[in-house]
């Protein structure tokens, strides 16, 4: 997609995509080029190419992005301004994604996830530009591919993540989404550690059993399971010791590591939130991820977790069901096969 119409009086380029023209308003400057690229199963994304911060849009020029303003919010001000600092005088390239319908909290609590993560000074993330109702503009990190370096960096990352202390399970107060899942916390903050098996069958894995039961995406056998496994989340034959809450990403599944040309691994999307630590390398092993054993190993040089195991079905369960409610397929059934292997 190019800005200017086609040589010799051709016809003005097609107007771009929503996302495009809202990132390039929320910056003020002019979209010179777009690309949709992966942005998760749920959001439309691109790659979107700004023109240099003194080759503004013309005033009443829709073509490419709108006229400039000032970016509404003064978090999307201050960020902003910062995207400049990095860009003055030259091209620069930004990472936009958008979701037709979503919650008027949703990118902003995926921006605080962001800024969560960010606050712990252990894990790269993203830049945050702008986060609005209908658009979430990031720094753009050039792609690379996997690398066992950057394998075993990331695992000593992440139990480095996973040793900052939370102010409580969940995020009270604060929206926080799973997917495009809203995910409840205690009505007041709470960092007893005992307050974990309560936490995790109220707020996880009962809201999402109950939407898969609705929707008839598991069976009543499957959700039985489920249900046993939440009345022994208090045994620590089931759940292992008792955990405070630590800082989690929270949807730590293989396309949320973003291998970077530099020989990084970053982290993006997250549900960042007070949660169990164990969750996050449990949804890791999930799906599989690129070096897994050498992150694994990395992760647990500095941070030992004895039994972990016989507990990873236990911390895939949420994540199951959270794949029974969205997908249906075989999800319900694996929710259950999870649960009987958490009871053992």
């Amino acid at each position: 997609m190019t800005a200017a119409a086609g040589a010799g009086g051709g016809s003005a380029a097609p107007p771009p995509p929503r996302p495009v023209a809202r990132t390039a308003e929320l910056l003020g400057r002019r979209a010179v080029r777009a690309v949709p690229v992966g942005g998760g199963s749920i959001c439309d994304a691109y790659q979107v190419v700004l023109a240099p911060r003194a080759e503004r849009p013309a005033p009443g020029d829709r073509g490419h992005g709108s006229a400039p303003r000032e970016p509404a919010g003064a978090a999307s001000r201050a960020t902003a301004d910062a995207a400049d600092a990095e860009s003055a005088g030259s091209a620069t390239t930004v990472f936009a994604k958008a979701l037709d319908a979503a919650p008027a909290d949703f990118f902003a609590a995926e921006a605080a996830g962001l800024s969560r993560l960010r606050a712990t000074g252990t894990v790269p993330v993203p830049e945050v530009y702008a986060a609005e109702r209908d658009v979430l503009v990031l720094q753009w990190i050039e792609p690379g591919a996997p690398e066992r370096a950057a394998a075993e960096r990331l695992g000593r990352e992440l139990a480095a993540l996973h040793g900052t202390a939370a102010p409580s399970w969940g995020t009270p107060g604060q929206p926080c989404y799973l997917g495009p899942l809203p995910l409840t916390s205690p009505p007041r903050p709470t960092a007893d550690p005992a307050a974990w098996p309560g936490f995790h069958a109220e707020h996880r894995l009962l809201p999402l059993l109950r939407a898969a039961v609705d929707s008839g995406r598991i069976g009543p056998r499957e959700a039985r399971d489920v249900e046993r496994v939440c009345d022994r989340l208090d045994d620590e034959a089931v759940a292992g010791p008792p955990q405070p809450p630590a800082v989690i990403h929270g949807d730590l599944w293989s396309g949320n590591v973003h291998w970077t040309a530099d020989g990084r691994a970053v982290l993006i999307d997250p549900a960042a939130q007070g949660g169990h630590p164990e969750t996050d390398l449990a949804m890791l092993e999930l799906f599989g991820c690129p070096e897994l054993p050498v992150l694994l190993a990395a992760y647990e040089e500095v941070r030992p977790l004895p039994g972990r195991r016989a507990r990873v079905p236990l911390h895939q369960l949420q994540h199951l069901l959270v794949h029974a409610v969205l997908f249906g397929g075989g999800y319900g059934a694996e929710s259950g096969a999870a649960a009987r292997a958490a009871l053992g």
